[in-house]
């Protein structure tokens, strides 16, 4: 057929026919369009398409609405003039067929392919040319504005695959003695990525060869300031060696055929992220993970998980940790965020990650296996009788980090997460910390170094308060004290007002979306019986409950609700409490906010009213039922109201078992529900609970709490 398609990835998505575009609507017809072009002739299911057009949160009727899109981009090929068929459904998905087409990602492969092969057999200057002529193929970022995870990961990959070619002609063109005219292009590659130490390199040399040694050296002096700024690293042997080169203006530079610099050369990696400035406490946890380093694991990996709810710092410890040890693996330090409760992100699959940590190990591109175990293989291979620390960040589960884990004995993996990872390592051995949060005296020194000037010092009972109302999370710490930085004229007391009302507090916390955005993927997460009774735990005053308290917000047994209390443990939005006379749970008091504002936002007002209800009734009848067990049956019981909900008779017992202690412990609890029984106008409840409160505890009023 004489007609042709052209379509054009390296830079904005477009297709055309001859000169007329092929008018790609919506974003979802993009995104599909672009998976269907990165393999092309290769089936795409519709799960796939699915998944990348909606990243995982798909609508019921996504199935329906990728069959819309592909009749549209049909529609749109013949409207611009191409009679074909191009995209053709397959049994489980949809294929695009591209003999006949032109694709410029696919002529970027293979010329830069074919300029490998010109380079093996000596033509230098031919394989120059096929560079270049697959680099004036991009006109901008691959697959600009193409949204979806699958559909970005590819545009990454041929972003870095665009830079290596770059590299690679450059090194060509250096060798062929043009670096006169490669400076100014350099320069400007180096202000893009400044990260990237091959191309300073190159810059460094063309510009020492072209007799400009001072400028040589401010290149590499301003990529060590930008390195150890960003990354807390110094630059690579590689860089530091050409700098020595050029101090001691070594003759082999002038005679140099490329940078001294291999592609693929083996490097000791230096991943970790910088360490927090101003570290506080943790003392105890860093002494349990510092017994890693004298673990006795026979051929297998030492192993440490921690764990711990959102913004509690777990990164934070495992980081510092990380660099303070990072001197006892010389044979480098591995990091990785798998992205396992990230809003905006997958998480990272085993495969993707084995890809960066092979091409950091030295494994060229075209060495690294596709499938899985092979990478896994290789990965272990490399790392066997060599010393290095992998971390691994944000895990959700188990799948993610067991291809991760080295097989020598030698080496050793530190993961944080907020799932019991730890428990489903169990037969690898694992040191688990389990990571709570900050004792108020840390609270109250964290505020002090980040905050950074005198203010903590002349208020110090504010700044107490202060690290009470934010719970002493150290993520909410960490952006009250941001807050005072960047307000100068504002007191700790001001802050600590504007934080006194619970409505508003998590606005106050939330300036730059870091908590909710923090405390939101573990409640996404959760089972919807498990949701709804996390967001029902925001109606309760009180923060330190018993497990009847869930059943009865759920109306369901107590067994049922047990189960449901450990879900919300295992995903670190509960904490086990100690009791004294039953299992006792506690939800973290900025949690119970984000909890309180889940139930507002999803559930009915009749909803909650009832829930509360049941809740309140249950309060009230055990207080009478405490009484009537202290006293004995010949006194009268205090209020006639059955509980809204069915009480286990074995429990009750085990709960009232000490009546008249149970009622001590609990005279708080069974104040601020009569307060909220009157609150919610409860009628007949509200007036029993404020006879009952009033017999049994003397002068304590309704709503004297409020």
């Amino acid at each position: 057929m004489s007609i042709q398609l052209e379509f054009f990835l390296l830079g904005a998505l477009e297709a055309r026919v001859g000169d007329r575009p092929v008018v790609v609507g919506s974003p979802r017809q993009r995104t599909i369009l672009a998976m269907l072009l990165l393999s092309a002739d290769r089936v795409i299911s519709v799960d796939s398409l699915i998944e990348a057009v909606w990243n995982g949160s798909p609508p019921a009727t996504g199935r329906t609405q990728v069959a819309i899109c592909i009749a549209a981009l049909r529609k749109a090929f013949k409207a611009a003039g191409y009679p074909g068929e191009v995209i053709v459904t397959a049994a489980s998905g949809y294929v695009l067929r591209s003999a006949e087409h032109r694709i410029d990602a696919v002529e970027f492969t293979a010329a830069v392919q074919a300029a490998h092969l010109a380079v093996e057999r000596g033509q230098i200057a031919e394989a120059t040319d096929l560079l270049g002529r697959a680099l004036s193929l991009w006109s901008g970022p691959a697959l600009t504005g193409v949204t979806g995870f699958p559909v970005e990961s590819e545009a990454a990959r041929l972003e870095e695959e665009r830079l290596t070619a770059y590299e690679m002609r450059t090194a060509l063109q250096l060798e062929q003695g043009q670096h006169g005219p490669l400076i100014s292009e350099l320069a400007a590659m180096v202000q893009e990525h400044p990260l990237r130490e091959q191309v300073r390199a190159q810059l460094m040399l063309a510009q020492y060869r072209a007799g400009r040694r001072a400028e040589a050296l401010e290149t590499f002096r301003a990529g060590r300031d930008h390195l150890v700024r960003e990354i807390g690293i110094e630059p690579g042997w590689a860089l530091q060696e050409l700098h020595n080169a050029i101090l001691a203006d070594d003759p082999s530079l002038a005679l140099l055929p490329h940078l001294g610099i291999q592609f693929g050369e083996a490097v000791t990696p230096a991943q970790l992220p910088p360490d927090l400035p101003g570290f506080i406490g943790r003392r105890q946890e860093l002494q349990i993970l510092d017994g890693l380093l004298s673990a006795e694991t026979g051929n297998a990996p030492a192993v440490g998980v921690v764990m711990g709810a959102a913004g509690v710092g777990k990164t934070v410890l495992t980081l510092h940790w990380a660099h303070r040890v990072a001197h006892r693996f010389p044979d480098g330090q591995l990091f990785a965020d798998l992205n396992g409760y990230d809003e905006h992100a997958q998480p990272r699959e085993p495969h993707a990650v084995l890809e960066v940590f092979l091409r950091t190990l030295g494994v060229p591109d075209e060495r690294i296996p596709e499938e899985l175990p092979e990478r896994a293989a290789l990965y272990r291979s490399l790392l066997d009788r060599r010393r290095v620390l992998v971390v691994l960040d944000n895990v959700r589960g188990l799948e993610q980090i067991l291809p991760l884990l080295p097989g020598s004995g030698r080496c050793c993996v530190v993961a944080t997460g907020r799932c019991e990872v730890g428990r489903l390592l169990g037969g690898h051995g694992t040191t688990q910390v389990r990571l709570g949060v900050l004792a108020e005296r840390e609270a109250v020194e964290l505020l002090d170094v980040a905050i950074g000037d005198s203010r903590p010092a002349s208020e110090p009972e504010s700044v107490a308060e202060l690290g009470k109302l934010c719970g002493h999370l150290p993520l909410a710490l960490r952006i009250s004290a941001t807050r005072l930085a960047r307000k100068p004229h504002w007191t700790v007391k001001h802050l600590v007002s504007r934080l006194k009302d619970h409505r508003r507090r998590l606005d106050e916390l939330d300036a730059d979306n870091d908590l909710r955005t923090s405390f939101e993927p573990s409640y996404r997460l959760l089972r919807p019986n498990a949701a709804l009774l996390y967001r029902r735990l925001g109606l309760l005053d009180s923060a330190n409950f018993e497990p009847w308290v869930a059943a009865a917000l759920l109306n369901t047994d107590l067994h049922h609700a047990e189960d449901l209390l450990e879900q919300l443990v295992d995903a670190q939005l509960l904490e086990v409490g100690s009791g004294r006379f039953t299992a006792r749970y506690r939800l973290h008091e900025l949690l119970w906010l984000h909890a309180r504002e889940h139930a507002f936002r999803e559930e009915t007002r009749t909803q909650l009213r009832a829930a509360s209800e049941r809740v309140l009734s249950g309060w009230l009848a055990l207080t009478a039922e405490a009484h009537r067990r202290d006293v004995g049956d010949a006194q009268p019981v205090l209020a006639d109201v059955s509980p809204l909900w069915h009480w286990d008779r074995d429990y009750l017992n085990e709960l009232l078992r000490e009546p008249r202690a149970w009622l001590e412990q609990e005279r708080a609890s069974i104040v601020a529900a009569m307060n909220e029984a009157v609150r919610l106008q409860l009628g007949n409840l509200a007036s029993c609970f404020t006879h009952t409160v009033g017999k049994l505890f003397p002068g304590q009023d309704a709503m004297c709490l409020l």
